[in-house]
Formats: C-alpha cells, sequence, structure tokens
C-alpha cells in the first residue's frame, strides 16, 4: 500500500525527528552498521520518498539537503536512510556538517506523496506541488517549498530548474520530449536539531530509487 493520504500524528512526528536525528549523529560517529529503526506502526511502514534538510538557524543557510522521490521503502527506513545520507551532499564536500555545529543547525522532514504525471510542464500548482522534471535525458526536482520560498512563477521555476539542476538551458522545458511529474509534501519542521522533548514540530501544508539534492 502507497501512502496516497499522510496522517501522521505529532507522536509519528516526533519520532520520525528523532529517527533522523539518531542516524546523523551515528553518521557522523562513523557508526555504519547500525540498523535500521523497526516499527509495527502501520502508517511508519507504508512507502513513501522523503527528503531531509539541514540549515543553519541564524543564517538559513543551506547545509545539506538529500532525499528519495520514489516510494519502494518504508517511510521509517526512508526517514533513517537519507538522514544518515544528507552528510554526503556532495555540495558541502569541502565544509561537511559537524558534530559540534549540530546545535545551531534547523532539521526539516519532507514526507512525499506519490508522484502524479501532468499533462504539460505548466501544469503544476507553483505554491503546492513539487515538480520533478525530465527533458534530454536528465532530471531535476525542486521541492514545494522553493515555489513558496521564492515566488517564482511557474516559468521561472521551470527555467531555474533546467539551468540549475539538469544543466541545461532555461527554456529546455519547452521542447516536446520535456515531461512534468508533480507531487505533495508533509512537511514537519524546521525544528532545533538539538529540539527541547516539550516543543512540537511545526507543520507546513501537505501539499517520491535516485537519491536528490535540492
Amino acid at each position: 500500500m502507497i501512502m496516497l493520504e499522510m496522517d501522521l500524528s505529532a507522536a509519528h512526528q516526533r519520532m520520525l525527528l528523532d529517527i533522523a536525528r539518531s542516524s546523523i549523529r551515528q553518521a557522523l560517529r562513523g557508526a555504519a552498521d547500525q540498523l535500521v529503526p523497526a516499527s509495527t506502526d502501520a502508517i511508519l511502514n507504508m512507502p513513501a520518498g522523503c527528503f531531509v534538510s539541514l540549515h543553519d538557524r541564524a543564517s538559513h543557510r543551506l547545509r545539506g539537503c538529500v532525499g528519495r522521490l520514489d516510494a519502494r521503502t518504508p517511510l521509517i527506513q526512508c526517514v533513517y536512510e537519507m538522514s544518515g545520507g544528507v552528510l554526503g551532499d556532495p555540495r558541502f564536500r569541502s565544509n561537511p556538517v559537524t558534530s559540534g555545529e549540530l546545535s545551531r543547525l534547523d532539521l526539516e522532514l519532507s514526507i512525499l506523496s506519490p508522484m502524479q504525471p501532468a499533462p504539460t510542464p505548466l501544469d503544476f500548482d507553483p505554491l503546492n506541488d513539487g515538480i520533478y522534471l525530465t527533458c534530454q535525458a536528465r532530471s531535476g526536482t525542486f521541492l514545494p517549498q522553493v515555489g513558496r520560498q521564492t515566488g517564482w512563477t511557474r516559468e521561472q521555476l521551470l527555467a531555474r530548474l533546467c539551468t540549475e539542476k539538469l544543466g541545461l538551458a532555461p527554456n529546455a522545458w519547452q521542447e516536446p520530449s520535456a515531461k512534468l511529474l508533480t507531487y505533495q509534501a508533509l512537511v514537519i519542521g524546521p525544528v532545533p536539531f538539538e529540539e527541547i522533548r516539550e516543543e512540537k514540530p511545526a507543520i507546513g501544508g501537505f501539499g517520491s530509487g535516485n537519491i536528490f539534492r535540492i
């Protein structure tokens, strides 16, 4: 069963955030042999994609973001694996996240719905839809947060996606071969990485095995 509707309770969200924190700490210690957390909870075992992001709290500067779009593993496993993988974001290879930095970082999880084909590349909601574009045997994605944070139009989002993620001309999305898939995200956070336990995660709106970066 694929997670078509995401109904994550506050307890589910706290558990996923704790799993992400634990996975990141383990990766920083080099503990690569740790077992994936197990759960009998049907919600946590539904297949779903997810993205994990780290930002500097003071400057909002990105410190890592990786994810998996396809819903081929249980949600709990995807969160665990992508959280450990966020430290390997190649954009920060020369300046990796350190253990001493964690107290200054915010953590955000984006739990993704399955991707759906769009009739044309312009058929998406720039404020609520994540977009995944394929063109000239290349592909790239923007999470729904990108449109909300930048205020870009559909055309601007597609143009920036082409240049920044696909390495193509800004108008490549207009080619007949270009195909767009859309998805939504339930956003958990951002919350302090070393969050006080009594605090509850902030939730964004609900608006999918390749690993992507945003």
